[in-house]
């Protein structure tokens, strides 16, 4: 029985340690277009881990296919921070 306990609460742990993969995990972010030079605000949802370097990662790839520049990420958040930044990213609210 004490064998079993330990058993579940290292499996508990080791799940917890894991990186938060989510689907209700978003990012806001900047990005850029040259030539003229453009700008934007948006608001992504993230597949990968809920952390702002993978965020990163993966909006960069994301963001270069339609010819932008990622910027930098201001932050992952979930599903409760949403409708605070719906107005301020516009079209590019989950956009990309």
């Amino acid at each position: 029985m004490k064998h079993a306990i330990i058993s579940f609460a290292l499996a508990f742990a080791i799940g917890l340690a894991q990186p938060a993969h989510a689907a209700d995990c978003y990012a806001d972010y900047k990005a850029k277009q040259d030539n003229p030079l453009r700008l934007h605000y948006g608001v992504a949802q993230i597949n990968g881990a809920c952390t702002p370097g993978a965020a990163a990662s993966e909006l960069a790839a994301r963001l270069a296919q339609q010819g932008w520049t990622l910027l930098n990420v201001l932050g992952v958040f979930g599903p409760d921070g949403l409708a605070e930044r719906k107005d301020s990213a516009g079209s590019n609210y989950l956009r990309f």
